[in-house]
Order: C-alpha cells, then sequence, then structure tokens
C-alpha cells in the first residue's frame, strides 16, 4: 500500500460514496502508484482502486452485500468523522473539485471534436477541388487563353491534359498544391491549401502554355511559364516545361522545298440545287468540293500527319524587298503543307445552288456561315473551309504549325466575303451586270459603308484567328494573257476596294491556274510591276506533289486542286494526301466533264 494510508484514512464517507469515488478513478485509469488524488491529494492504495464497482449506476453491488468494512486494509479508528461540520466542510470541498474537473474534461473533449471535423473539412475540401480541376483539364474545359484557345486542349500530343501527363492538372489531382511563388505581389499558397482564385490562374497559364506547345511552338510555351512568378516553386510548371523541352529537342528541320499546298473553292452544302442539271452544274462538278468530301479529306490528311503551315513560316520577306528563308520544326511523322481556298466571296451566281451566302461573327466572335434554307429563313453555321477549319483546330491544335490557318484569296469584282463591297454597286455604272443589278433592286436599303465595315469585322476576326488573305486579282484575270496596262488597272482596283478591308497583302494567287513565267525565274514587266505593289509570295496551280521556287525576292509555290476533277481524272496524283475511294461524295454525278 503506498504511503501506508488508505482513502477512509483521512475522509469519513459511506460505502456507498467510496464505490462511486473509486468507479470514477478507475474509469480516468489512475493508478495508486502513480496518480495522486486531486481530491484528497494523498497516495490511493492498488486494493482502494480495484475494488470499485463496475455498475456505476448501483455504487453498492446488489452481488456483494455490505461486510462491515469497504476495505479491509484499513484502520477501524477515524477520528475524522467526529466533527460533522468538518466533515461536511470537507465533503463540499471535494465535490466542487470533482465538478470543476468535469467541466474541464468536457471543454477538452469538445475542442477536441471542433479540430477533428475541421481537419476532416479541410482534407475532403482539397480532394473534391483538385479532382475537380484535374477532371476539367483532362476533359477538355475550355481555359480562357488567346483567341478562344479553351481548346487546349483536348487535342493530340501534349495539349490534351490527359491523366497520364506528370504535368497535367496544372495545380489539380497528385499535384495540388504544389505550385508557390508570387503572382503580381500575392504569395501562391502550397500543400493544398492554394486559394480558388491563384489556383484558376495557375492551372490557366499552364493550359495556354500547352496549347502552345501542341501547335509546335516550343519556346513561346517555355517561356510562357518560366517568366510566371509563380514557376520556381511549381512542380506542374517545371514537369511541363521538361516535357516541352523534349518534345522540341525531337523536332527537326523540314526541308522547305518539300512541302505541298493544296487549294479547294467554295464547299457545296446541298448537292441536290448544286447538281440539279442546269448550265453550271458542269462546272460545279469540276472545280468545288461537297462539304462531306472536305471533312473526310481533312480527316484523313491529319490522321497521316499533316500540319498547316504558312506562307510566312517558309520564308520572311524583308524590309528592303529581299526574302529570308525560314525553318519549320516538326516532330518526326508530322509533315507540313499549305491551304488556300479561292473566290470566297460568294458571287451572285451561286444564290440558290446549294451554297453559302456570307462570313459572319456570331456571338461568342467565331466566324461562321449564313446559308439561306428552302423557306427563305437564314442559318447560321460551319458551311465553308473558313469555319470548318476553325472548328477542326479547336478539337485538334496540333494540326495547325503555331497557330497558322489557310490563305483566302479573294477578286473584289462582286464584293468579299459574302459582302457587297465595291464601289460599282453604289456609283451603278452604265455596264453593271445584270446580277449586280438584280441584287441592288432586291435591296433598296443597301449602304456602301455598312457592307464595308461588316466585312472588315469578319476579316479582323479571321486574321486574329490565323488567316491570311491574297489577291486573286480584283477582276480574276488570266495573269498570262492580260496586257501590263490592264493588270496595273485591275491592282488598282484591287488596293483601292479590297486591301483597305483585309489590311493589304503582299500575296497574290493567279487566277485560272496561270502564272507569268514557266519553270524559269520570274523577269519582265508584269513581275517588276507587283513587286514593286509590294507583292513577294506567289501562287499558281500545279499538279506536282512539290512545286516552290524560293528566291532572293520572291516565293513561288503551285497548288493541287482538290475537287472534282481531279479526283475523278488523277486520284493517284493525290494517294500521298488521302485515298479518293474513302472520300468521294456518291451524290457527285459521273463522269466528271473534262476541262476544255
Amino acid at each position: 500500500m503506498s504511503g501506508g494510508y488508505t482513502i477512509r484514512d483521512t475522509y469519513h464517507h459511506s460505502e456507498g460514496e467510496w464505490k462511486r469515488i473509486m468507479k470514477e478513478m478507475k474509469t480516468e485509469n489512475r493508478k495508486p502508484d502513480d496518480m495522486i488524488s486531486r481530491e484528497l491529494e494523498l497516495p490511493l492504495s492498488e486494493e482502494d482502486f480495484n475494488s470499485v464497482s463496475e455498475d456505476e449506476s448501483n455504487p453498492v453491488s446488489e452481488k456483494e452485500p455490505h461486510t462491515g468494512n469497504f476495505l479491509e486494509e484499513a484502520d477501524d479508528s477515524d477520528d475524522a468523522g467526529s466533527d460533522d461540520a468538518a466533515y461536511e466542510t470537507r465533503r463540499r470541498i471535494r465535490m466542487e473539485r470533482i465538478k470543476n474537473r468535469r467541466r474541464k474534461r468536457k471543454r477538452k473533449r469538445i475542442a477536441a471534436g471542433v479540430l477533428t471535423v475541421a481537419a476532416a473539412a479541410v482534407i475532403l475540401t482539397a480532394v473534391f477541388y483538385g479532382g475537380k480541376i484535374k477532371q476539367g483539364l483532362s476533359a477538355g474545359t475550355p481555359v480562357q487563353g488567346t483567341n478562344d484557345k479553351t481548346a487546349v486542349v483536348s487535342g493530340a500530343g501534349t495539349a490534351d491534359g490527359g491523366k497520364d501527363d506528370p504535368g497535367a492538372g496544372s495545380g489539380g489531382g497528385e499535384n495540388q498544391g504544389e505550385a508557390g511563388g508570387k503572382d503580381k505581389g500575392k504569395a501562391l499558397q502550397t500543400d493544398g491549401a492554394m486559394s480558388d482564385k491563384d489556383r484558376e490562374e495557375h492551372s490557366a497559364i499552364i493550359a495556354d502554355a500547352r496549347f502552345h506547345a501542341a501547335q509546335y511552338d516550343y519556346d513561346k510555351a517555355i517561356e510562357l511559364l518560366k517568366s510566371d512568378p509563380a514557376y520556381s516553386k511549381s512542380k506542374d510548371m517545371k514537369q511541363a516545361v521538361k516535357e516541352f523541352e523534349e518534345a522540341k529537342a525531337s523536332c527537326v528541320s523540314w526541308p522547305l522545298e518539300e512541302i505541298t499546298h493544296v487549294f479547294y473553292h467554295s464547299m457545296i452544302v446541298d448537292t441536290g440545287k448544286a447538281f440539279d442539271g442546269d448550265y453550271k452544274e458542269g462546272d460545279y462538278n469540276q472545280v468545288m468540293t461537297t462539304i462531306d468530301e472536305f471533312n473526310k479529306i481533312t480527316q484523313i490528311m491529319y490522321d497521316k500527319g499533316y500540319v498547316m503551315v504558312s506562307l510566312y513560316d517558309m520564308a520572311k520577306a524583308n524590309e528592303d524587298g529581299t526574302l529570308t528563308p525560314g525553318e519549320i520544326m516538326l516532330p518526326p511523322g508530322k509533315i507540313p503543307f499549305v491551304l488556300s481556298q479561292d473566290d470566297v466571296s460568294y458571287y451572285h451566281y451561286m444564290d440558290g445552288d446549294g451554297y453559302p451566302t456570307k462570313l459572319v461573327v456570331d456571338e461568342s466572335g467565331k466566324v461562321r456561315n449564313e446559308y439561306v434554307e428552302d423557306d427563305g429563313s437564314i442559318s447560321v453555321g460551319d458551311y465553308d473551309m473558313v469555319p470548318l477549319i476553325d472548328r477542326f483546330v479547336e478539337e485538334h491544335p496540333d494540326f495547325s504549325y503555331r497557330g497558322a490557318k489557310g490563305i483566302i484569296a479573294l477578286t473584289g469584282y462582286n464584293g468579299i466575303l459574302g459582302y457587297r463591297t465595291d464601289i460599282s454597286y453604289e456609283t451603278r455604272p452604265d455596264d453593271l451586270d445584270a446580277n449586280k443589278v438584280a441584287w441592288l433592286d432586291a435591296h433598296p436599303d443597301f449602304s456602301l459603308e455598312e457592307e464595308r465595315e461588316g466585312a472588315r469585322k469578319v476579316a479582323q476576326a479571321m486574321k486574329e484567328q490565323g488567316w491570311l488573305f491574297a489577291s486573286h486579282t480584283w477582276g480574276h484575270q488570266n495573269i498570262a494573257d492580260i496586257s501590263l496596262e490592264r493588270l496595273q488597272g485591275d491592282t488598282q482596283r484591287f488596293k483601292d476596294n479590297v486591301d483597305p478591308i483585309i489590311g493589304g497583302t503582299d500575296i497574290i494567287i493567279f487566277a485560272f491556274g496561270t502564272d507569268m513565267a514557266g519553270q524559269e525565274d520570274y523577269s519582265g514587266d508584269k513581275y517588276e510591276f507587283l513587286k514593286g505593289q509590294g507583292y513577294n509570295y506567289f501562287c499558281n496551280v500545279d499538279s506536282r506533289k512539290y512545286s516552290v521556287q524560293l528566291r532572293d525576292r520572291y516565293l513561288r509555290q503551285g497548288r493541287r486542286n482538290l475537287d472534282g476533277y481531279r479526283m475523278y481524272y488523277n486520284p493517284e496524283l493525290l494517294e500521298d494526301l488521302f485515298d479518293v475511294k474513302e472520300v468521294f461524295d456518291p451524290a457527285r454525278p459521273v463522269p466528271v466533264p473534262p476541262m476544255g
């Protein structure tokens, strides 16, 4: 027995009270050999401690009747019990101490519970938002970047933000909370405690970088991340930079003389109207492509690894009129090509023949087409090459090299892009053709300025999306046949009526597929005139796979027509691009009329 005392040696209590006290002390695991009684401040005996009944509701066990001595080790003498007043005082003090101790234990339990709930909430919040961010990126959730590059991100290559990509998720998933540093003077939090705003900005920056990397602009992607204040503490950003550097190192320089160029005219939306047996059917069948054919060709070329590049990627024009060869760096398996489309004016003679009527900018800022339905109502959608390619690149950003799209070749005599922008619509000269007269009669509220403003809005939106414009000559002239004087007059009309709307151009795509020379280098009055007018890039039509001539003062490239005539008569010339049998529209009448 510790110290030779028992509890009853100090206080006089009933046997029931002693059992209750012993029960509380046993519940608290207070051992007599190493615990001091806070109530009595005396050591307790082992026998005192273990003799407590397990039935708290009945301090005196009914199974163990009272024997007269509660603790056999206790001395029968108890002088303290002779003074009832002193006893009651000590008893009240002891009971107050017990109550205080119980209150303290209750407060501790409440505090511990609050801390446990708070910790669980923090953990669940981090897991929930981390999973949401990772899920959003892997599913291609739109992230605000430039030019509607929400895209990012469900494409191919490194742009997909997939779950197997260690750098994907940009602050979400397994790497949540790894980013740190300062963003515009505001510290990014770590260990999963990043604020929603910082997490969104962090994710958007990485998604934007992945978009640029998907389009093979690795330097821009790397610079974007390294210049961010959070880069030094962000494992996601560093991992992404490592991936971009490895992808860049794998790229090879493509020979400029081995870059092909393909082109189309306007797409046929309704084959029943285009191929209706009238006098225009033969021309449409020869030089046009249906939407179904175009979409299949685009998908097949993408699957084969083709990537759109710009003439400006092939050669850079200097201020002194000379050209410097460019360099196109692509990963193994990728093949560069140039894309263009002729006569995107939506001529009057095409009205009612199953073609779109103009290009417009929709409420979200995307370029679309208008199309007149049978009942006269107007639908807005993707009915021609520009919006179709835009939508395709949104889904497959790696189809575009550093944002390049195609080249749109424009005449001017019927206006551009479906808008009647030529001055002749306002001046109405005596030689105005019948189609223009009929259109003006049907539109008495015509305003030249409004038409030009509408076309200017579309042209600007297209340029922001990577499209280029070219002259197709104002009057669709045959460059091989016309005189220098006529070329000069035609060029001036283009510069007066078209250049101010599109912002000018130094590309000319010759109409009728003709050229100023054969295989020899350019020279002569026509070339010198056009060069003097600021043209540096010249394109004709050539059925060969490659036709590139880069000289000190110009870049010349032949183009391959992907239309009914070429697919029907020379499918073998297109085998590097696609299998004609897989794309030829059964609605196209055969045989396709021969040329000439």
